[in-house]
């Protein structure tokens, strides 16, 4: 299997692990996430990982077995491939580093992430209150204005910000037509309904349907991209459908898909989501790299380092002439040797030993113990 390859079967576990716990926390509102994003910021954090940290980056984004080189130069070949999918289609993915300007970097690590992601480079004064409004400038210019904030302050630790932007816009290769869009039931969870607008299109489409759901392909220009819809019929549910949401059952229903004629009815949507992966990733086995004192980013720089913060924020709106979706991820690393640890509670109630020293020579002038305290 080629780098590539695997890469993609590692990405697809890796997005759909994602997605299965992000809904333990999220599983009653309205999900919208982008595990590309996602993964290309925690693939440049990697190059920065040593150890036991980086086993665990590579064991959560499904990647292990695979080499550094390997990671780095499949990542390379998947952003060029996807930035040139479509004439018809607007595609873009942009990466950037953005660090505190009195802090050495490692150059290896920047040169890495130059080199395979793109990443533009770039040292700032956190201190500067402008700072959070240039990165957050770059973000909105790379997601054409669909995310306009990812960072509202620094804290007095953060040292290194990796930050991905996506965004995409795709005409349906079938447009719906807007005439037919009309308000009608949509049923929601609790059984009750709600009126909205509700477009409808006939064509040829991929289809599937079994004894749990039916899908459909909804292919965007040329048609290599592709919305899929999956239904589960009226006496199951998301949540039934979600227990067999697994890559090997992705996998074999793609296949079964087949051009058949058929009316689609698709709900007109527009949504903004935003999510802290620290808790997820860590359920998803990346302890360590949260850990202040444990875990090892020593290739980024010699000062010890932990992530502090991984941010996810996305945007969609669907309508009948396609799709607009944009995402932006942020990782943030910070030092870790000055931070201090929670408040301690020490509360002496038995007996004890103390001491009284001279600090400067280290003489004992008196110690003792306290069996029971007297007045």
């Amino acid at each position: 299997m080629s780098p590539e390859e695997k890469l993609r079967v590692g990405n697809t576990k890796f997005a759909f692990n994602l997605f299965q716990e992000i809904l333990k926390q999220d599983s009653q509102e309205n999900v919208f996430i982008s595990p590309s994003s996602i993964a290309f910021a925690l693939a440049m954090t990697y190059n920065g990982a040593e150890g036991k940290t980086q086993q665990e980056m590579l064991a959560t984004l499904q990647l292990l077995g695979m080499s550094d080189a390997e990671i780095n130069s499949a990542n390379q070949a998947l952003i060029q491939s996807l930035e040139t999918v479509d004439p018809k289609i607007k595609l873009s993915i942009a990466n950037s580093i953005w660090a505190r300007d009195n802090v050495a970097l490692k150059s290896h690590f920047l040169d890495t992430n130059r080199q395979f992601y793109k990443a533009t480079v770039s040292k700032l004064d956190f201190a500067n209150p402008k700072s959070p409004g240039i990165i957050n400038s770059w973000v909105s210019e790379k997601t054409k204005g669909k995310i306009p904030q990812i960072v509202e302050s620094f804290q007095v630790d953060d040292i290194l910000l990796l930050i991905n932007a996506i965004y995409f816009k795709g005409d349906w290769k079938t447009k719906f037509d807007p005439s037919q869009t009309i308000e009608q039931p949509f049923f929601l969870v609790d059984g009750s309904t709600k009126q909205h607008p509700l477009m409808s299109n006939s064509d040829e489409y991929g289809y599937y349907e079994n004894d749990q759901f039916q899908a459909v392909n909804l292919p965007y220009g040329k048609r290599r991209l592709s919305m899929y819809v999956f239904l589960p019929h009226p006496e199951s549910s998301l949540e039934e459908f979600y227990q067999q949401l697994t890559p090997e059952n992705w996998k074999q229903w793609l296949k079964k898909f087949f051009f058949r004629r058929g009316n689609v009815k698709l709900p007109c949507f527009k949504l903004e989501y935003e999510v802290g992966l620290n808790n997820t990733l860590k359920a998803m086995g990346m302890r360590e790299a949260f850990s202040i004192s444990q875990a090892d980013f020593s290739s980024i720089s010699d000062i010890p380092l932990a992530i502090s913060g991984v941010k996810h924020k996305t945007f969609v709106e669907v309508n009948e002439k396609g799709t607009e979706a944009a995402a932006a991820t942020t990782v943030v690393i910070d030092r870790v040797k000055s931070r201090q640890p929670p408040p301690f509670q020490m509360r002496v109630d038995r007996p004890f030993f103390f001491a009284i020293q001279d600090n400067q020579t280290g003489t004992i002038l008196f110690m003792g113990s306290i069996l029971e305290p007297k007045l």
